[in-house]
């Protein structure tokens, strides 16, 4: 079956304090974005990447690739309103009969073998959804205050979240609720179980200067 991954990066600046979108700021010499496509390139040099970004950053990339000449094949996609409608204006561009990852922008850091985990297992299960045990205490808020909760009964979700593309083509065509958190939950809302695969702890998404920073130690540890 065909790889397709829906590398999504509509995200601003706000929690960073910077004057430009975190996924175009520098990382180890280079946009965080272009870190993000190169990790789907080592894992498959065949997958199909369909980047998308709001309609305002289309030309803002295209100059950032030129300035550092980066040549990657990627289609643009224009964004939505929603994360929800952003991936779904990728989802028409990807056949029926191929595996779809869907990917954040700012996880630049995602490795190989978190990959390709997802990707075997929506091949077999129907989805691939990469988690890690969660480490700190959890409380869940309550009306009379609050409750501690089991740790051990909880997982954080990562991506890429990959997918059988006719499953999850179906799904994107339910209407939009502010329940869809994630690609897994649009898919489990249409009745499919969640097939979970070992994600990884360096596999951080960025959105905060501290998280930029962990990124370069953590980037400049694995060269």
């Amino acid at each position: 079956m065909k790889k397709y991954v829906i590398i999504v990066a509509g995200g601003s600046g706000k929690r960073m304090g910077a004057d430009i979108p975190k996924q175009f700021l520098l990382l180890a010499g280079k946009p965080v974005l272009m870190h993000t496509i190169d990790a789907f390139y080592r894992f498959d040099s065949s997958i199909h990447v369909l980047l998308v970004l709001p309609e305002a950053h289309l030309a803002y990339w295209q100059e950032l690739c030129v300035q550092y000449k980066y040549n990657q094949p990627i289609t643009l996609v224009c964004g939505g309103a929603e994360r929800f409608y952003s991936v779904k204006n990728a989802m028409h561009l990807v056949p029926t009969d191929a595996l779809v990852a869907v990917h954040d922008g700012v996880r630049p850091l995602v490795d190989v073998e978190t990959i390709r985990q997802a990707f075997e297992s929506a091949a077999e299960k129907g989805s691939g959804i990469p988690v890690i045990p969660e480490s700190d205490s959890l409380r869940q808020l309550t009306p009379d205050g609050s409750v501690g909760v089991n740790r051990a009964d909880y997982c954080r979700v990562q991506t890429p979240q990959v997918f059988q593309s006719n499953l999850i083509k179906e799904a994107y065509n339910q209407e939009y609720t502010s329940f869809f958190t994630d690609d897994a939950s649009v898919y489990e809302s249409m009745g499919h179980s969640i097939a979970l695969t070992q994600g990884n702890v360096s596999n951080l998404k960025i959105t905060t200067p501290v998280d930029l920073t962990w990124a370069a130690v953590l980037l400049h540890e694995s060269v």
